[in-house]
C-alpha cells in the first residue's frame, strides 16, 4: 500500500470500520501533503456528514530531526502544510474547522524536541503571517490569507526503554510553561519488544502508564495515553477477539491503535464490533505495580534477550528477506543496537522480524525468558494479568523442528515449559516445510509458505 491506497484506507477506516482517528504517517515514506484535500474531494458525501476535525480526526506522525537527519526538512514541509489543509476544509465546510491540529513526534527523547515543534509551528509557520514583507509593505497574511490553526498539540511517542521510563519527567517539563488542560502521550509496544523482549516491553509500558497517571494527579493536566499495540502477542495481542482482555489489561489507556492485522485478517463484522467496544469503553484507573521489581525483571530479561538475538540475527535476516512488503516504508532507524563490546546487529522492521520468528516455529515471546525465576513469573502474572494467555497463544505456534536449525547457544536458552499449551497443527505443518526450506536454503516457494502460515495466525508479523 502506498499513496492513494492509504487515502482510501483512511476513508475505509472512518466510514466502514467506525474508527474515529487515522494516523497519517509522514515519517519514513513519500509524503502526501494533500491528504485532506483528496479525502474531502474524493469522499465528499461522507465528510459532509462526518466532519474532519470534529467527528473524525487525522493525526500526522512527523519525522524526528534529532534521529532522522535526512528526513528533517520533511518535518518543516509537513508543518507548513497544516494551514493549507485548514484552507481546504474551510472551502469545503464554509467555516473554520481545522482538520489537523495534532502531530506525533516519534522517538521522543526530550522536552526540548517537543517544544521545538510546538514553537516552530506557533512562531514560524503561523507567527510569520503578521510580518510585513519589507518595511512599509503589507503583511504576509494580507497577501496569502490567514493561517490557522494558531497552534497545534504535540503528542510525544516514547519508543525505547530509557525514555518510556522518563516519559513523566519529559512531559512535566514540556507542560510546565503552557496553558494545557489535556495532553495525549503515545506509548509504543512493538519496537520495545523487539529491542528488549516482550516481557520488558510490557513492564516498561506499565511503569510509564503509572508514572504518567501520577503526573496527571500532580499537575491537574488530564493525560490521555495512546498504546501502539499490534495483533501478534509479541506486539501487544490486540485483535478483535482479544479486545475484552486488552481493556482489562490497560484500563487507563484512552486510545488503542488498530493495525493492519486487526483490520484485514478478520471478518468485517467482528472488526466493527470490536471497534465499537473500544470506543464505548470508559477509561478507568490503572493498576498499581511494584516498579522496583519491574525494573529488576526488565533489566535481566533485556540482557538475556539481546544475547540470544546476537546468535539469531543471521537466520532472522535470511527469512525476513522473503517476507512480503505490505506498505511502502523505510527502515525505522535509531532503535535497535548493541554496545560496541558485543558488536552490532542489524535487524529488519518489527513486522518482518516477528514474521520470520513465527514462520520458523520460534515465537519471539519466549526469547530471553529462561532467565526468569519462579518468583519472577509469579510477579509477571500479578502485574500483567494476561501473561499466561499471551504465552500459551505464542506457544501454539512453536515447532520443535526449529531446534534443528538454531545455534546451540539459542537452543540451550529457550524456556519451553509453559504449563499446558496446544500446538496449532496447521501452523506446525506449514512451519515444518518452512524450516526444511530454510535448512536447504531453498527460497523458491518460501514467500508463499510464509503467507500461508500468516493466514493461519491471522497476522503476518
Amino acid at each position: 500500500m502506498s499513496g492513494d491506497d492509504e487515502i482510501q484506507e483512511a476513508y475505509y477506516a472512518f466510514s466502514h470500520l467506525g474508527c474515529d482517528e487515522q494516523m497519517w504517517d509522514c515519517e519514513g515514506k513519500e509524503v502526501d501533503d494533500f491528504v485532506v484535500r483528496k479525502l474531502l474531494t474524493k469522499y465528499e458525501h461522507f465528510f459532509k456528514e462526518a466532519r474532519l476535525g470534529e467527528d473524525v480526526f487525522l493525526t500526522l506522525r512527523v519525522p524526528n530531526p534529532d534521529v532522522e537527519k535526512e528526513e528533517a526538512k520533511v518535518l518543516i514541509e509537513t508543518l507548513e502544510s497544516i494551514p493549507r489543509s485548514c484552507d481546504a476544509a474551510r472551502l469545503f465546510y464554509g467555516k473554520d474547522i481545522p482538520p489537523i491540529f495534532e502531530v506525533i513526534l516519534p522517538m521522543t527523547m526530550s522536552h526540548q524536541s517537543l517544544n521545538r515543534i510546538y514553537y516552530y509551528y506557533k512562531d514560524f509557520v503561523v507567527g510569520k503571517q503578521n510580518q510585513p514583507f519589507y518595511p512599509g509593505d503589507i503583511t504576509i497574511s494580507e497577501w496569502i490569507g490567514e493561517c490557522k490553526p494558531e497552534k497545534i498539540n504535540v503528542i510525544a511517542l516514547f519508543e525505547d526503554k530509557e525514555h518510556q521510563l522518563e516519559a513523566h519527567n519529559i512531559m512535566r517539563e514540556y507542560l510546565k510553561d503552557k496553558d494545557i488542560k489535556h495532553q495525549r502521550v503515545f506509548i509504543a509496544r512493538s519496537d520495545p519488544a523487539m529491542n528488549y523482549g516482550m516481557v520488558s516491553a510490557i513492564l516498561c509500558n506499565k511503569i510509564a502508564l503509572q508514572r504518567l497517571r501520577r503526573l496527571s494527579e500532580e499537575t491537574g493536566v488530564k493525560i490521555y495515553p495512546i498504546l501502539g499495540a499490534g495483533s501478534a502477542p509479541f506486539r501487544g495481542h490486540l485483535a478483535p477477539d482479544t479486545v475484552d482482555m486488552i481493556l482489562e489489561e490497560y484500563p487507563d489507556v484512552q486510545t488503542f491503535t488498530i493495525q493492519s492485522a486487526f483490520k484485514y485478517d478478520h471478518s468485517v463484522a467482528s472488526v466493527i464490533s470490536a471497534v465499537n467496544k473500544l470506543k464505548a469503553s470508559q477509561v478507568m484507573r490503572g493498576y498499581d505495580i511494584d516498579e522496583g521489581k519491574c525494573i529488576e525483571i526488565i533489566d535481566k530479561v533485556a540482557v538475556q534477550y539481546r544475547r540470544v538475538i546476537e546468535y539469531l540475527a543471521p537466520i532472522i535476516n535470511y527469512v525476513a528477506s522473503f517476507v512480503p512488503r505490505r506498505r511502502m516504508r523505510k527502515l525505522h532507524v535509531g532503535l535497535f543496537g548493541y554496545s560496541r563490546s558485543v558488536g552490532k546487529v542489524t535487524l529488519p522492521r518489527v513486522i518482518s522480524f516477528c514474521a520470520a520468528c513465527y514462520s520458523i516455529g520460534l515465537p519471539p515471546e519466549i526469547l530471553g525468558l529462561n532467565i526468569l525465576t519462579a518468583e519472577d513469573i509469579a510477579c509477571m502474572k500479578d502485574m500483567h494479568v494476561n501473561f499466561m494467555f499471551d504465552m500459551k497463544t505464542a506457544m501454539s505456534y512453536f515447532n520443535e523442528d526449529v531446534l534443528t536449525i538454531l545455534p546451540d547457544e539459542v537452543k540451550t536458552s529457550l524456556k519451553l515449559d509453559w504449563d499446558d499449551y496446544r500446538i496449532n497443527p496447521e501452523h506446525k505443518a506449514i512451519t515444518s516445510r518452512i524450516i526444511k526450506a530454510v535448512k536447504d536454503r531453498d527460497g523458491a516457494n518460501l514467500q508463499d509458505m510464509l503467507i500461508e502460515a500468516a493466514h493461519i495466525r491471522k497476522f503476518l508479523g
